[in-house]
C-alpha cells in the first residue's frame, strides 16, 4: 500500500527528484516549499515524467499554522524533510539565516507532527556532520565535528529529532548524512538549478561547459590530496532518492532511530570531477585556481556499511553516468528552469 508522504523542500534539486520516485513507486505526494531557492516549474517537469502530479502547497516550514492546516487536510504518514539553506561558504556569512530556516522551521515541522500523531520523519542530513575527519573513510560512529554554521545546523537537528525520538519509542527517524549529491534525471527534465553563483562543484562545470561561466574557480590546490584539491565522495542523486525510498520502507516497519550514510564510499578530487566531465561532454572545462572557501575541508567519503546492511541498499550510477545525466540536464536547460 501506498503512503502519504509530505516532502518538504520538494520542488528543490533532491526533493523533485524524491517525487519522481516517491510517485513512480505508487505513494501519495505532498510538497510544501517556500520557493526560496527552487521553481515550481521542477514540479511541473515532475508532473510531466510521473503523469502524476504532486500536491504543492506554496508556504514556508516556519508557518506553524500553514503545516497545521496540511495536516488536518491529509492523513499523512511519513514526512522526507529536505527543506533548507545548504550553501557552506554563504552559511558563515548568514549564520542566522541558516540557524532561523534550518534549526528553527525543523522545529515547528516536529510540533505540527507531533500535534498530528505523525511519527515517522526521513531528515536530509549532511557529510557535514563530520568536519574534517580525522580519517576517511567516515563511518557513522565517526566523530561530529562541524567546520561550519551549516554543518551545525545539520548536526542541531539531528540532536533535536534524536530527543524527539527517544521520548516515544513508536517514533521512528531516519538521519541520512548525504555526501554529494550529483547528476540528473535521464530525462533531462529536472537537474540542480542554483540561484546566482553555484556553491557546488557539478553545476559549476556544468555552466563552464554549456558557455554560461567562462571558467571554473578551483577553491585550493594546497590541500593535502593526490592532486592538490578538495576529495569528495560524489553520489548519483537518483541512488541518493533510491536511499530515501528504502529509509521510508524502513521507518516504517521498524520504529527506532537510525542513523545512515549514503555515499558510493569512493573520493573523487574536483581535477578528477574535470577530467571525466570532459570526457563526457566533449568540451573542455577551463579553471582558475583561487583561495579555499571558508569551512571547506580537505577530503571525505563514506563508509557505506550500514546502508548496505539496513536498507539492502549501494550506489549503481558511476561518476560517467553522474556526469553524462549533468550535461544532458545542463545543455536541454541552459538557464536552469529560467
Amino acid at each position: 500500500m501506498g503512503q502519504t508522504v509530505l516532502v518538504t523542500g520538494g520542488s528543490g534539486y533532491i526533493g523533485s527528484h524524491a517525487c519522481v520516485a516517491l510517485l513512480e513507486a505508487g505513494h501519495t505526494v505532498i510538497v510544501l516549499d517556500n520557493l526560496s531557492n527552487s521553481s515550481e516549474i521542477a514540479l511541473q517537469r515532475v508532473h510531466q515524467i510521473c503523469a502524476r502530479a504532486p500536491l504543492f502547497i506554496h508556504a514556508d516550514i516556519r508557518d506553524a499554522a500553514a503545516l497545521a492546516a496540511v495536516f488536518e487536510a491529509h492523513e499523512v504518514d511519513a514526512v522526507m524533510h529536505f527543506a533548507g539553506l545548504k550553501a557552506v561558504g554563504e552559511s558563515v556569512t548568514m549564520p542566522l539565516s541558516y540557524y532561523d530556516n534550518n534549526v528553527t522551521g525543523s522545529l515547528v515541522l516536529l510540533q505540527a507532527m507531533e500535534a498530528a500523531g505523525v511519527n515517522n520523519i526521513v531528515f536530509s542530513s549532511s557529510a557535514t556532520v563530520y568536519g574534517d575527519p580525522a580519517s576517511v573513510p567516515i563511518g557513522e560512529n565517526s566523530p561530529l565535528n562541524p567546520t561550519s554554521p551549516y554543518g551545525w545546523t545539520k548536526m542541531m537537528v539531528e540532536r533535536v529529532l534524536t530527543d524527539w525520538q527517544h521520548a516515544d519509542a513508536g517514533r521512528s527517524v531516519a538521519l541520512l548524512r548525504y555526501f554529494n549529491p550529483v547528476g540528473a534525471h535521464p530525462s533531462g527534465l529536472i537537474g540542480e538549478d542554483p540561484r546566482g553563483f553555484p556553491n557546488n562543484l557539478m553545476p559549476f562545470i556544468s555552466q563552464v561547459a554549456v558557455g554560461e561561466r567562462d571558467k571554473l574557480h578551483v577553491f585550493g590546490d594546497d590541500y593535502a590530496t593526490l592532486d592538490g584539491t578538495g576529495v569528495r565522495d560524489y553520489i548519483h542523486v537518483l541512488d541518493l532518492v533510491d536511499g530515501h525510498l528504502k529509509a521510508l520502507d524502513f521507518v516504517a516497519a521498524k520504529p527506532g532511530l537510525h542513523t545512515i550514510n549514503l555515499g558510493t564510499g569512493q573520493g573523487v578530487s574536483v581535477l578528477q570531477m574535470v577530467a571525466a566531465f570532459e570526457q563526457a561532454s566533449g568540451r573542455q572545462i577551463p579553471y582558475a585556481v583561487v583561495a579555499r572557501r571558508p569551512g571547506d575541508i580537505a577530503q571525505c567519503w563514506a563508509d557505506p556499511a550500514r546502508a548496505r546492511h539496513l536498507l539492502q541498499w549501494e550506489a549503481q550510477r558511476d561518476l560517467t553516468q553522474m556526469c553524462a545525466d549533468s550535461w544532458r540536464w545542463q545543455q536541454g536547460n541552459p538557464c536552469g528552469y529560467r
